[in-house]
């Protein structure tokens, strides 16, 4: 395994990933995670929808960024897709939020022509998926690391947020992401498929919507969305 690819899915690099619960905030205000059992839920039905999306959008992302090939149309393009399959205005500033962070970081840490050039053709930011996508590029790791690597982090960002919210014990909700093993192993090789970007896969999660469109609206709230 890339030694960068640890990097990059380690909750603690400086990327701003650790103010985000994917909806997890919303969802236990609710009611609709309660318990280990019912976050189980969410993270299955999170990492089969808009995880293996944007795993699909990284691959792509670290493809692109590896090809050598640095003009502003084929980024430009790329983001417009993972734009497309973002229908939630709040997720949508989510996603821009968090990719314009990582890549300021990869920037630093691993320089990359390819990586500058992004930062030029989207400069409002790059959705999180493509941004990280690109930054496992200029890293080392290969397409299929890039789509592993944002499929844990479609999930592990939401299960440390219910350990804080609930007070759960945090050796049970490893266990639980241990049980997704083979969710992620499987989405990471689906994610990979080469297909044109437009017939990337595109699953869409209503209700995920609505928990980051009601989350933004809530007056007191610990993370970001």
């Amino acid at each position: 395994m890339n030694a960068a690819l640890l990097l990059l899915a380690d909750s603690r690099l400086p990327a701003g990933g650790h103010g985000h619960s994917g909806g997890a905030e919303e969802a236990v205000r609710i009611g609709a995670i309660t318990g280990p059992e019912d976050l189980a839920r969410f993270l299955r039905g999170r990492l089969a929808t808009t995880g293996l999306v944007a795993a699909a959008l990284a691959a792509a992302a670290c493809e692109l960024c590896a090809s050598g090939e640095d003009g502003t149309r084929a980024w430009r393009e790329l983001d417009a897709e993972a734009d497309a399959r973002t229908a939630s205005p709040a997720q949508r500033g989510a996603s821009r939020t968090q990719g314009r962070l990582l890549l300021r970081t990869g920037r630093r840490i691993w320089p990359s022509t390819a990586l500058d050039a992004m930062a030029r053709a989207v400069p409002e930011g790059a959705h999180h998926p493509i941004a990280l996508g690109a930054v496992a590029a200029a890293a080392g790791c290969a397409p299929h690391d890039a789509a592993l690597a944002t499929a844990y982090t479609s999930i592990t960002g939401s299960a440390t947020a219910a350990v804080r919210l609930l007070g759960l014990d945090p050796v049970v909700v490893h266990r639980v992401l241990a049980g997704l093993v083979p969710d992620l192993e499987g989405v990471a090789r689906t994610a990979r498929a080469r297909t044109a970007w437009e017939d990337l896969p595109a699953h869409a999660a209503p209700a995920l919507d609505l928990l980051a469109e009601q989350h933004l609206r809530t007056e007191v709230r610990l993370f970001v969305s």
